[in-house]
């Protein structure tokens, strides 16, 4: 209770009006007082869950990770973050954080009690006082970057995605990175991103690369993403929006090219597709994501286009709950009823249809349309 008490008084209480603010974190552990700036989404709000990004540098990195989050999440390709940047500039701190001993490669002194700072005092913070989702993120940059690895290591890893932005590596990490990243029985994105001009630990890395890419298993999502025209200092811009495309990949609304690659050219029912996919949004970053009118659609067109109009009572019921002022839900039934060969059931389904809100490209008339079609054919 004593530590909590110390962090809360340390921490300086602050606006979320604000979307970025710098404040005094005072540490037990570090027994200092620490620059942390904060992000906030606009519209953030004690009903929604937010991942969590935790950035090292952040006087470098800080403003690019929260300018490419705000890019993205405004455009749907990542949900909307909350974002801690720890300042290490200062007195070149950074080397003092996550320095490591060369003999056995672990953290110094120093660098034992920052890990604690970030994982038993920052990080708790932040997660009693707002709505957190399970999804964390850490962003290192060389020395910084190596520093996440260490976290890979409790019997949980404290984050579930990593960028490794051109890492200094502590000793043996090239070995000791694949190893557990082979162990660890939950899901892990890790992200590397390097230049190709040489750097000091070029060939270590490399060789981790290697040796990460050998690891046949569902739960580790690897990428290694290297640039020809990057040089230390720009691969860090670079890296940042690759490993957003990288890890949201599946956050974002489905696209022309996966509607004809992966929907389209699969033997399971098409409904499947999308269940299975807020499914791993949720399992992934903690939370349910509403279904987008965009992923409604597409699963309707490919419903038609492969005649599978078993999946579209169960994309009618996800409407109904997801847009319950709109006709769609109930148009979707219809038709549903329509192929089932039951169309006293069809009429009426349309005709609570055509009393709703018109949406998309589904319209009264439409309708009306099939009403008039079935009283034809059947005298309703």
């Amino acid at each position: 209770m004593k530590n909590w008490l110390f962090i809360l008084i340390g921490l300086l209480c602050f606006n979320l009006t604000a979307q970025v603010k710098t404040e005094i974190f005072e540490s037990f552990k570090l027994q200092e007082r620490r620059g942390v700036s904060y992000y906030f989404p606009e519209d953030y709000s004690e009903e929604k869950k937010y991942p969590l990004l935790v950035v090292l540098d952040a006087e470098y990195l800080f403003d690019l990770v929260v300018a490419n989050a705000k890019f993205y999440s405004e455009h749907q390709r990542m949900p909307e973050a909350i974002i801690v940047g720890i300042h290490q500039f200062e007195n070149d701190l950074r080397w003092e954080d996550c320095d490591f001993e060369q003999t056995n490669g672990l953290p110094t002194e120093k660098g034992a009690k920052f890990y604690e700072f970030l994982g038993t005092e920052l990080i708790p913070y932040l997660e009693i006082s707002y709505n957190i989702a399970p999804f964390k993120m850490f962003i290192g940059y060389d020395i910084t970057a190596n520093f996440g690895n260490y976290f890979l290591f409790k019997d949980r890893s404290l984050f579930n995605s990593y960028l490794s932005i051109s890492p200094v590596l502590a000793t043996e990490m090239e070995s000791r990175v694949p190893s557990r990243l082979s162990d660890l029985k939950q899901e892990i994105f890790y992200n590397v991103v390097l230049e190709k001009e040489k750097t000091e630990d070029r060939q270590r890395i490399l060789q981790m690369n290697n040796a990460i890419k050998s690891i046949d298993k569902e739960s580790l999502h690897y990428f290694f993403d290297e640039y020809d025209n990057a040089d230390h200092v720009s691969i860090a811009a670079y890296g940042i929006s690759k490993a957003f495309d990288n890890v949201f990949k599946i956050f974002r609304p489905i696209s022309p090219k996966e509607y004809k690659t992966e929907i389209l050219t699969s033997d399971e029912p098409v409904i499947k597709y999308l269940e299975d996919r807020y499914d791993m949004i949720e399992s992934l970053l903690g939370f349910r994501k509403p279904v987008e009118l965009n992923d409604i659609m597409a699963i309707y067109a490919a419903c038609l286009k492969k005649d599978d109009f078993e999946s579209l009572k169960p994309l009618s019921e996800i409407c109904k709950k997801q847009y319950p002022d709109a006709m769609m839900g109930f148009y979707f039934e219809g038709e549903y009823y329509e192929e089932l060969g039951e169309p006293k059931k069809a009429f009426k389904t349309f005709e609570k249809a055509f009393q709703m809100e018109e949406i998309d490209f589904l319209t009264k008339d439409m309708a009306l349309e099939k009403i008039d079609a079935l009283k034809a054919d059947f005298g309703y």
